[in-house]
């Protein structure tokens, strides 16, 4: 290992976390502003190399966090960009040092792994938040997508799966289950608007009329694998009063809009674009919903929960690992039909709401607490887990 040129306390481990986009703040980077900022201080320096995107920087940086750019690192793939952010994070993990290199996201996870191994980090830990070959590729793009995720957690010392899922989702050969182990996103209470002040803050934006009409909300990236099409078409037959609020931008803004017009529900869903603080406005709602095609383990429905929401979610990723179905939440299949049935099954019991509300904040105390995320990821660094 090199010597770091950066000012560095002997008594504390340095973490460097990377991530490859700051921007959209979806569950990665909310996954990295976490533990940047609640790893003890006693024991750990934490600094941020992130790519493009300000959000999570901006964040940190308010937090007194210490945050740098790789430049030339984007999500979409570019063979010369991405080796001159390759050559960029090789020269910046030299000048850091870092005793730990925890990377994020797929493409962060495997050019972190190799320029890891290069400049001899003694601990290279990967987490792995969902895996791009689970998305709708043709079976040939899917295979050699697995096969990058498993060449990263090999040259990784050990990596994090969020959900249990998300381990099985990339099981294999027995080299590669020995180096996964599970690690539950964690929450702790936070502050939110009250119910009133949060409406009014959205009534401000969209000029609605809250009287007796039902509030359903969902805080979501508008992208493919969130499947805000889905629930879109199935609200179309939804004949109670009712406002769907949608916080959240993305590429998919153009189409998303058109799909509101199609059917007629320009005035019954909203878009709100991104908020900062989203979380604090999710008490305007009755119901929350996450209809994704695909997830790991979404920080939405744990902040949902903990705001006292009832949800309705998409049975896929690690979301049946939060919620028992008729339990503590609904689970459908990401199909119209599907969330056409539980939202009215869902909108038409109150009583049900409220206990799915109360068994799911429960739940998320008992087994998603903050702490508990911290303790087990200290113990991945470590090699004690």
């Amino acid at each position: 290992m090199v010597k770091s040129t950066y000012m560095q306390d002997k008594y504390k481990k340095r973490v460097v976390h990377f991530i490859t986009k700051g921007s959209p703040f979806g569950g990665a980077q909310n996954y990295v502003y976490t533990l940047a900022t609640n790893l003890p201080k006693d024991r750990f320096e934490s600094i941020v190399l992130t790519g493009y995107g300000e959000d999570l920087a901006h964040r940190l940086s308010k937090a007194g966090i210490h945050v740098e750019h790789i430049p030339h690192l984007v999500r979409d793939i570019n063979p010369i960009g991405e080796i001159r952010a390759f050559i960029a994070l090789v020269k910046k993990l030299k000048e850091l040092a870092p005793d730990i290199l925890h990377t994020n996201s797929s493409k962060a996870g495997l050019l972190g792994a190799i320029a890891g191994r290069i400049v001899g980090v003694p601990r290279i830990i990967f987490t792995g938040h969902g895996w791009a070959s689970n998305e709708k590729h043709p079976w040939v793009i899917r295979k050699f997508f697995l096969t990058l995720h498993w060449l990263t957690i090999l040259l990784s010392h050990r990596t994090i799966c969020v959900s249990k899922k998300t381990k099985n989702d990339v099981s294999g050969p027995q080299a590669i289950r020995d180096k996964t182990c599970v690690v539950y996103n964690g929450i702790q209470p936070f502050e939110m608007f009250t119910l009133e002040t949060a409406r009014a803050h959205i009534q401000e934006t969209t000029g609605v009329e809250s009287s007796d009409t039902l509030w359903l909300g969902t805080i979501a990236e508008l992208h493919a694998n969130k499947g805000l099409d889905l629930i879109i078409e199935a609200i179309k037959d939804i004949t109670t009063p009712f406002f769907f609020f949608i916080i959240g931008g993305g590429e998919k803004m153009t189409e998303i809009k058109a799909l509101i017009k199609r059917y007629n529900l320009e005035k019954k869903v909203f878009l709100l674009g991104n908020i900062l603080g989203a979380k604090q406005y999710l008490r305007a709602f009755n119901i929350f919903t996450l209809t994704s095609r695909t997830e790991a383990l979404p920080y939405t429905i744990l902040e949902a929960g903990m705001a006292g929401l009832p949800v309705i979610a998409s049975r896929v990723g690690g979301i049946s690992e939060i919620i028992t179905n008729g339990i503590d939440g609904v689970l459908v299949r990401p199909t119209p039909e599907d969330i056409y049935q539980g939202l009215s099954h869902i909108i038409a019991q109150p009583k049900k709401r409220a206990e799915y509300a109360h068994n799911l904040t429960e739940k998320i105390k008992k087994d998603f607490s903050l702490e508990q995320q911290v303790q087990q990821t200290i113990k991945v660094y470590e090699g004690n887990f």
